[in-house]
């Protein structure tokens, strides 16, 4: 493959990745258009409901997208969604070659995109920096495959991998910085998760305070409906909506009062499934997430539900920041509540990176569950 289109479809990758955690429940889509080495025309898919990459790019091309070529991050659409089927823009746009990225995962696309620009006469190619796009829209393939968003866990550790000393005191572990990249996590991801547990001991506003970053949607898990009257997260500054997630075991006639707190719209209570022992089912919970457009879910949650969620192999990626301090003793929380019996069953981590941010090692990996039957991890 020429070093020209590896280079331009860098430059449709980069693009795209200007829209992580802004186009829900769509992927994320960059394109630039090239005539005779020069780009004409570029563009990516900033909000469901608009333009899509390929239109934008179209836009500025004009007249001189005749005969040239195409590089996109996923396969144009073929179907009538919010917005009319790119492929049919590129056709009548006379180009030449459409490179593609990656197939969209999409049954309603899967091929039939690229199978519509050949059938018109356009030289089509599909898998130059397929994994680069692949990784880039890991949580719309997630979403489009599995029906839920796709999930990681982040926390803050001391390299003995305590989250808290044992009298519970966890405000600072790690550096100023390593809390700043916390909140440009917060800026790529759909929707932020916490637990009953830690709103109570820490009280978090879960909102971003990433420069130029967007609030994602906060969500609760508080399975009897516990939410303090008083929690900072139910009138913090921000125009994110607050979702509760309670089992029918909430009490759910606090949930006027506690509305009439939220200063954004659009906060909802989601009514899940009920455990044996009382708790939210979070299959459930996932599944209705995914059905309200959710796409992509960070875990900001504490020992017990960070356990719970891996033991029913919720948890897709983990983002640990490790501080270089020792908190040591039984007693002080580390990442799990519970643990396994057995080294055959723990998750493994694979595609391990790592880079210092600020003081703090920050860890990042894609979690690999063992074959067994049996859940990883004890709930």
């Amino acid at each position: 493959m020429p070093h020209d289109d590896r280079d331009h479809m860098r430059h449709a990758l980069r693009l795209a990745a200007r829209a992580i955690g802004r186009v829900h429940p769509n992927p994320v889509v960059g394109c630039v258009i090239v005539q005779q080495g020069t780009v004409i025309g570029h563009g990516f898919h900033h909000r469901a409901g608009e333009p899509h990459a390929e239109i934008e790019a179209l836009r500025r091309a004009g007249e001189r997208a005749c005969g040239s070529s195409v590089y996109v991050t996923l396969e144009p659409c073929v179907h009538y969604g919010r917005t009319p089927p790119c492929v049919s823009a590129l056709i009548a746009a006379r180009v030449a070659q459409v490179h593609v990225a990656m197939i969209d995962p999409n049954p309603k696309v899967a091929g039939q995109g690229v199978a519509a620009l050949r059938a018109a006469g356009i030289e089509v190619s599909v898998g130059l920096c397929q994994s680069e796009a692949e990784a880039l829209n890991a949580p719309f393939t997630t979403w489009i495959t599995q029906g839920r968003p796709l999930v990681t866990l982040k926390s803050a550790l001391s390299l003995d991998g305590k989250m808290a000393t044992h009298s519970g005191e966890s405000q600072w572990i790690t550096s100023p910085e390593a809390r700043q990249w916390g909140h440009r996590m917060r800026d790529q991801h759909d929707m932020v998760m916490t637990g009953i547990g830690t709103v109570c001991h820490d009280d978090p506003r879960l909102n971003c305070r990433w420069p130029r970053g967007r609030d994602p949607i906060r969500l609760v898990v508080d399975s009897r409906l516990r939410m303090p009257d008083h929690a900072a997260i139910l009138s913090s500054s921000t125009t994110a909506p607050l979702w509760l997630a309670v089992s029918d075991q909430a009490n759910i006639d606090r949930w006027p009062l506690l509305q009439q707190q939220l200063t954004a719209p659009g906060s909802r209570l989601l009514s899940c499934r009920t455990t044996v022992n009382g708790q939210v089912d979070l299959v459930d919970l996932l599944s209705q997430l995914g059905t309200a457009g959710i796409t992509s879910l960070l875990c900001e949650t504490g020992y017990r539900l960070s356990a719970a969620m891996l033991a029913q192999r919720l948890v897709d990626r983990i983002a640990l920041f490790l501080a270089p301090r020792l908190i040591g003793g039984q007693e002080a929380a580390g990442l799990l509540a519970t643990g396994v019996s057995q080294l055959s069953q723990t998750p493994w981590i694979d595609a391990v990176t790592s880079r210092w941010v600020g003081g703090d090692l920050l860890v990042t990996g894609s979690v690999r569950y063992p074959v067994a039957e049996a859940p990883c991890l004890p709930a």
